[in-house]
């Protein structure tokens, strides 16, 4: 049922492709070596699922001040204005990219940072307007998220994931990215295959019920998976909306979403998941191909 897809796709550079429906695997194809590889950006939405759970287990709530867990990082000498803004911020507003950032590439090359001190870093990036007012898109948001939940949890954002999450959907200890002070990057930086990040939308699908076990609570993720905020890109890469570390797209589908084509589809009124492991720049072109062709399959 992909073969028109395989056929329209050839230009672009994917690795692999996996899609569920009704609980099954009904097409799978890999164009390269089914290994893991950095799924970038979809690393968001399992920080996102990290934030979900802790609330699930009374840990956090939504409206927690995000100053409140690093009273010892406070930027020294900030404006009043920032320091306003920062007083302000909650953790809901980092889930939906609306923290007031400027838009920017934040953290998107680490290698330049040269304060090891990232949490620093990002409580001192300055804030451009209050929180809640538009969204902009950096890494700084979903990096404090995951450091949060290792505050609360008091252990890496991995080890607290492990017996919650990946265990469960029968995942093997993924690699990820380190700071340098060892908190793992809830940005980026996440190792899986295909097959285990096909796992992660059928786990979503089925409002976070995995093999007859809630794992997340179904009233998280249908908040996380519905539109939030609207986003900047409604008109330029069929994005409308975004909700807490997941995008939302056509067709009633939602995604977590990473850089050069790592894509998590989830299509409910489908019951179907699709997901893509690649290294293209451009990702619409491959979801495009998707609607194009497998879409009307399902």
């Amino acid at each position: 049922m992909i073969g028109k897809f395989l056929e329209n796709s050839k230009h672009l550079y994917i690795h692999g492709i996996v899609v569920l429906q009704n609980g099954e695997k009904i097409a799978e194809h890999h164009w390269t070596e089914n290994i893991r590889r950095n799924q970038h950006s979809v690393t968001k939405s399992f920080t996102s699922t990290a934030v979900g759970i802790a609330i699930d287990e009374g840990l956090l709530t939504l409206d927690d001040k995000v100053i409140d867990f690093f009273p010892s990082n406070l930027p020294i000498n900030s404006s009043k204005l920032q320091v306003k803004y920062l007083n302000k911020l909650t953790i809901k507003d980092l889930l939906m990219m609306a923290a007031g950032y400027e838009e920017g590439k934040l953290m998107e090359d680490r290698k330049t940072l040269h304060d090891p001190d990232w949490v620093k870093f990002s409580l001192s990036a300055p804030l451009i307007s209050a929180a809640k007012e538009k969204f902009r898109y950096t890494n700084c948001t979903a990096y404090l998220a995951g450091v949060i939940v290792e505050k609360v949890t008091g252990c890496s954002l991995i080890d607290y994931l492990m017996p919650r999450l990946f265990e469960p959907l029968g995942i093997q200890r993924p690699g990820y990215e380190l700071c340098p002070l060892e908190h793992v990057f809830g940005s980026s930086g996440l190792m899986l295959t295909v097959n285990e990040l096909s796992k992660f939308g059928q786990l979503y699908l089925q409002k976070g019920v995995y093999n007859g076990n809630q794992l997340i609570s179904k009233e998280w993720v249908e908040q996380a998976t519905k539109k939030q905020i609207d986003t900047y890109k409604s008109f330029l890469d069929g994005s409308m909306g975004y909700g807490y570390f997941f995008w939302r797209g056509c067709n009633n589908s939602y995604r977590a979403s990473g850089r050069l084509g790592q894509d998590c589809i989830v299509l409910e009124d489908k019951n179907a998941v699709i997901a893509i492991n690649a290294n293209e720049e451009n990702s619409q072109e491959i979801r495009d191909c998707i609607w194009d062709t497998i879409y009307p399959m399902l």
